[in-house]
């Protein structure tokens, strides 16, 4: 089989990654070692930034994240007796968060993947990367119970931090970028009865 991109991971950014490229007319394959349901029943982070919304309507599926996430333009501190709002679109030109479920940003993504006719080698096993630092780089694995090669110009390693690809990066070429924000975040969801200030 032959790609112009071969993404390893079919998690959100996988996915992203895919249907961005293929708005942009380059091919790809998905090849992620566990099953779709497995991959959708992932229940992670709730809340996306700004940026990520915006890229979201970029790949063309950002209907239900319009229609269905709830925004919020700030939140509120507590300082002892005191409540305190902290206003991001006023702070950041209008610019705010959204609850929307990670498991539904992997729906709409497989969704518009299928709709497209995209390949993804869902429940592939032993996923190998060979020539990664050559022009021609290429993935094997064994998928329905059968080897198999697919030939690329690139290799997108979209795994996480413990996946093959990560792995198969010699270490003296592996570069790590890291962001660290000097605060943390703690929130809490709470039952209270309406009215309660």
């Amino acid at each position: 089989m032959r790609t112009q991109v071969a993404i390893v991971g079919a998690g959100p950014a996988g996915l992203l990654l895919g249907q961005l490229l293929h708005r942009h007319g380059i091919d790809n394959v998905i090849v992620e070692r566990r099953s779709a349901d497995y991959v959708l029943g992932r229940i992670r982070a709730g809340v996306l930034e700004q940026g990520m919304v915006d890229l979201l309507h970029e790949a063309g599926v950002g209907a239900r994240v319009d229609a269905e996430g709830i925004p919020h333009d700030g939140f509120e501190m507590a300082l002892g007796e005191r409540r305190v709002r902290i206003d991001l679109a006023a702070l950041t030109g209008g610019k705010r968060v959204t609850v929307y479920g990670q498991t539904e940003v992997t729906r709409d993504l497989m969704a518009a993947r299928r709709e497209a006719g995209l390949t993804t080698l869902y429940d592939a096993e032993e996923v190998a990367l060979h020539g990664i630092e050559s022009e021609s780089p290429h993935l094997e694995c064994r998928y329905n119970g059968e080897w198999m090669r697919l030939e690329c110009d690139y290799i997108a390693g979209c795994d996480g931090f413990h996946g093959v690809s990560r792995q198969s990066i010699p270490a003296t070429r592996l570069t790590t970028f890291e962001r660290d924000y000097p605060f943390g975040w703690l929130g809490l969801l709470a039952r209270y009865p309406a009215g309660t200030p």
